[in-house]
């Protein structure tokens, strides 16, 4: 039977995990697929470097045009990262017909419209589970599993670098610095970690997750981002003496036909699932009108995590061959993208000030919540010996974005209040 041939384009980390699996399971991808499937020509940067797997040199080229340009190259796989170049390479491989799998989140984010637009046009199949959530089968839950439901929410811990630095902020009191540095050494953090801990990276997840699950063409400028760099130890104690965890949360909501997606530093009830995943791994919480709560967890990137999923994909795209149905599958955005204002985005707070330690404050300060409508859940006020001013930490129940806005800002101006340690939303 003819071999199915596969172009990889990059052979760093995940790519080196997609060879090994192509290599050493071909009967179960036959199985799986109904056809051999034949990784036959590799973009690597040089040729000559030193590699943890064995390759033929004759498989190797450093000119991406041998990949995209290839006749004999049925599909082709986008290890390489980057931006501007991925996209002229995937729309020059669409447009000879060849099938694309990628797990180019920063791309699918950006340019996902045009390329699955290109791929309808020319027939083609374009996957990118390992886009999101490395291991997590969570794009084709939300295509598939979920196509007969009514997604209202998707919330989760897409960013691992950031998790495993709260995990042992948490776990171990550490301050952030620290532990950061400590992640560098590890690599789980670059040594520009800015898209990870600003909350970057997590955004560019969300645009593609808010778009799947809403049926809306969300753009990146859309996502409200707060990272985890403001994040203190003496949050995180505060959080855990009241019951919650600090996580840097995508979360996604859908309202009457109304959506809102931020990326932010999130106090989770320790009762939610969510507050027990730690270290580098993800997790996805998915709300729908008739399924309920659904969670997906597991290991957000690595070598052969994430190459599991781009070899999933690969195997649906030559089982789309073999039937084919190739480019039937193309996920259009068909809905209307509404977005909420801040009178409609709404959630739980969790604010802790530093006022004047006087008779009268507290009573000032329930004033501005009840003159803006904001009700109180709890209001708490910790002794502290290294500071002389008053800490008064308070959580409110549900209140809209505008009046939250407006409390603030009158906070910013009043005497008392010295200041505005925190503000983190609440869930769970």
């Amino acid at each position: 039977m003819k071999p199915i041939k596969v172009g990889l384009l990059g052979l760093g980390t995940v790519g080196t995990g997609v060879v090994r699996i192509v290599e050493g399971h071909q009967a179960d991808l036959f199985s799986q697929s109904g056809s051999p499937i034949e990784i036959s020509k590799i973009l690597v940067q040089d040729k000559n470097k030193h590699r943890n797997i064995s390759v033929s040199s004759d498989v190797l080229t450093d000119n991406p045009w041998d990949v995209v340009q290839n006749p004999d190259i049925d599909v082709v796989v986008e290890v390489m990262g980057g931006i501007e170049l991925a996209k002229e390479l995937i729309l020059a491989a669409l447009e000879q017909g060849k099938h694309i799998v990628t797990a180019n989140k920063d791309l699918m984010a950006l340019h996902g419209p045009d390329i699955l637009k290109k791929a309808a046009d020319k027939g083609c199949d374009v996957f990118y589970e390992a886009s999101v959530a490395g291991g997590i089968p969570i794009i084709r839950t939300l295509i598939e599993g979920f196509s007969s439901d009514r997604i209202t929410k998707i919330m989760g811990i897409v960013n691992g670098t950031t998790n495993y630095i709260l995990t042992k902020m948490s776990q171990e009191g550490a301050a952030y610095a620290d532990v950061l540095k400590e992640a560098q050494q590890l690599g789980y953090a670059e040594s520009d970690p800015t898209s990870d801990v600003e909350g970057f990276d997590a955004a560019r997840k969300m645009t593609i997750l808010g778009t799947l699950g809403f049926h809306a063409n969300v753009s990146l400028s859309d996502v409200a981002v707060k990272g985890i760099s403001k994040v203190t130890k003496e949050d995180i104690a505060y959080g855990k003496r009241l019951g919650y965890e600090v996580k840097l949360l995508g979360i996604a909501e859908r309202q009457d036909d109304h959506i809102s997606i931020s990326v932010q530093p999130t106090m989770v009830r320790t009762s939610h699932p969510l507050a027990s995943v730690n270290g580098v791994f993800n997790a996805v919480y998915v709300y729908g009108e008739a399924v309920g709560e659904t969670m997906f967890y597991g290991p957000g990137a690595g070598e052969m995590p994430t190459a599991t999923s781009i070899v999933a994909d690969l195997v649906a795209v030559v089982r789309n061959l073999n039937l084919g149905v190739n480019g039937r599958r193309g996920f259009v955005p068909y809905k209307e993208k509404k977005l909420k204002t801040d009178e409609q985005i709404s959630s739980k707070n969790f604010i802790l000030l530093h006022v004047e330690d006087k008779a009268g404050v507290l009573a000032q300060i329930t004033q501005v919540f009840a003159e803006y409508e904001v009700s109180l859940e709890s209001v708490l006020q910790h002794p502290n010996a290294t500071n002389p001013l008053a800490e008064i930490i308070i959580i409110t129940h549900d209140a809209n974005k505008a009046a939250m806005n407006k409390v603030l800002n009158r906070f910013e101006s009043m005497s008392v209040v010295h200041s505005i340690k925190s503000v983190y939303r609440v869930e769970g």
